[in-house]
């Protein structure tokens, strides 16, 4: 048999690293008998892929109708690193003896990469790959996926720290004479949050109309476009409803209001900076539906979803004479310490030194003085799983650490409030 097992391990427990640190750990193999290798080689990948099908019927030059199937894909390659934990490339043939042995690794991050992301038409995946070049037969191979974050700091974005108020109205007809109309207006006090976070949502509902309103739903949305560039430029556009909550009914000629909150799941940031194929924004959806045949009442608030949560809970400072203190955005982004990179864990010490440790600086965003106010977060699977992280340079020999399905994990909050407090209207 030769290879009895192997194992990658990362010095993060979440195997979850911010974009710009570098990533220490060691592979392990336990061989039952003799193994000859030519060298043991480790490849980081990060890529984007875009892909899917269409199918036309078309007619040939004899009138017969055939089925045609185009294969459509967009792709980005961020970094690869390839080199050797052991021998070389013309290295001479070596014996690897039955037991454990064990190879340290490490990999600077470059700081410009775009977030982990798995959907149903495209990715953006990083992966570490381990090669046993074995001389006249095939290559053994171990592949585990592993998550970046590029950090979205929403205290850096004045635009997200506003509060948000969606109006929306409408008359009804019969019989040619106008009702009265039905006006429903919903509010947030800000646009900016993270997941982990609850948005506080004031709906108002006043209807002066003839007409009832079955419910009115809050939809937490994300949406999504997939391009691609070969063999022709496409997009692709999808609106995954995440979570909803419905209210009422509101009969003809009342009145009501309810406070709601929406909680967010793990997902990952808005826009997916640095990536050219795949969009990723968010927004609350509102939905008032009417009885009969009238057409429903609707409109959306756009939302920013980030990884460092709006710092200030609280109402602002007492007025004074002073200037404020205006901290720079490159000031800020340099002393956060979520941007720092980790540092390289010596063989000696063990691979994990309690949650969020074992090497990787930085992951608790609050142990800094930028953001005092706000707690660690912890690193939570998001909800759609990629069916598989095997690719088209991996064979049936590669070996999937944890199982061919993955997650990302991306920063998840717990706030008490978990957001700033609506206010008065």
């Amino acid at each position: 048999m030769g290879l009895k097992e192997c194992t990658i391990e990362l010095d993060n427990p979440y195997n979850t690293y911010y974009a710009g640190q570098t990533v220490n750990g060691k592979v392990t193999f336990t061989f039952d008998t003799t193994k000859k290798v030519r060298g043991i080689v480790i490849k980081f990948t990060g890529e984007a892929e875009t892909k899917w099908s269409q199918t036309e019927t078309k007619t040939d030059q004899n009138g017969k109708t055939y089925e045609s199937t185009t294969n459509l894909t967009g792709q980005e390659e961020y970094f690869q690193i390839q080199y050797y934990l052991l021998g070389g490339k013309n290295a001479a043939e070596m014996e690897l003896k039955p037991g454990t042995h064990s190879y340290p690794f490490t990999c600077a991050l470059p700081p410009t990469l775009p977030s982990s992301f798995e959907g149903e038409w495209g990715f953006v995946r990083y992966t570490v790959k381990v090669t046993l070049d074995r001389p006249w037969k095939f290559d053994q191979d171990i592949k585990m996926a592993f998550t970046v974050i590029s950090p979205v700091d929403l205290n850096l974005n004045p635009r997200v720290k506003e509060p948000f108020k969606l109006e929306l109205e409408k008359t009804f007809c019969c019989f040619c004479c106008a009702s009265g109309p039905l006006s429903v207006i919903v509010h947030i006090p800000v646009t900016g949050f993270v997941s982990g976070q609850t948005v506080p949502v004031t709906v108002e509902c006043d209807n002066a109309s003839n007409v009832g309103v079955d419910q009115i739903t809050l939809s937490l949305r994300k949406l999504l476009a997939f391009h691609v560039h070969t063999p022709r430029r496409e997009t692709k556009r999808k609106k995954e409803v995440v979570t909803s909550i419905s209210m009422g009914p509101i009969q003809a000629g009342n009145s009501q209001t309810w406070q709601q909150n929406i909680q967010i799941p793990p997902l990952p940031p808005s826009n997916l900076v640095n990536c050219g194929i795949i969009d990723v924004d968010y927004d609350v959806k509102v939905v008032a539906e009417v009885s009969g045949l009238h057409a429903d009442l609707d409109g959306n608030i756009p939302i920013v979803l980030g990884t460092v949560p709006l710092e200030s809970f609280q109402p602002p400072p007492p007025y004074t004479d002073n200037p404020p203190v205006v901290q720079s955005v490159i000031t800020a982004a340099e002393t956060d310490p979520s941007m720092l990179p980790t540092q390289p864990v010596s063989p000696a010490s063990p691979p994990y030194r309690g949650a969020g440790a074992g090497g990787a600086l930085g992951w608790s965003v609050g142990d800094g003085a930028v953001y005092p106010n706000i707690p660690p977060p912890t690193f939570a699977e998001t909800a759609y799983r990629a069916p598989t992280i095997s690719g088209k340079n991996d064979s049936e020999h590669t070996r999937l650490v944890g199982g061919a399905e993955y997650a990302p994990r991306y920063p998840t909050y717990a706030f008490n409030p978990t957001a700033p407090p609506l206010p008065n209207y």
